[in-house]
């Protein structure tokens, strides 16, 4: 179940980022071309929060019951945040995503209540932003490859 779920993670992960700099390339691209907001910078953002959601329960699942590395680090906590490993994986990895996961969802929704399409553009760039620069320094790149 374990490696399963991991490889579920692994590869969603790919489906996450490629939605995300498609939302930012479309957003980059209303905002500079001073372009209308779009069904698809719409649904583009709908899509980007959906994978994200799935991503995070997925990383839920393996966080609280699958994985044998936080399995370890909750088993002596104190001891854990020690280990850079132990720590990155207990602590720093689900705080930043979460983070990131909050940040994608409080643009779309800010997106949503804005009139002026450039500035539904320029939200969408500043808080999606933010979320990939997060997401890319929380990603654990030794092993996202494998």
């Amino acid at each position: 179940m374990y490696i399963g779920l991991l490889h579920t993670h692994n590869m969603f992960r790919w489906l996450v980022l490629i939605a995300l700099v498609i939302t930012l390339i479309f957003a980059l691209a209303g905002w500079f071309g001073k372009k209308s907001w779009k069904k698809r910078d719409h649904i583009s953002g709908l899509v980007l929060t959906i994978f994200m959601d799935i991503q995070f329960l997925v990383g839920l699942i393996l966080y609280f019951f699958a994985s044998p590395i936080t399995k370890a680090a909750f088993a002596d906590f104190g001891a854990a945040m020690k280990n850079a490993d132990l720590r990155f994986y207990a602590v720093e990895h689900i705080l930043m995503m979460l983070i990131a996961l909050v940040l994608a969802h409080i643009g779309r929704m800010k997106t949503k209540r804005i009139n002026a399409d450039w500035k539904k553009h320029r939200t969408s760039v500043i808080w999606n932003g933010i979320s990939l620069l997060l997401i890319l320094a929380a990603i654990p790149w030794e092993r996202a490859l494998m």
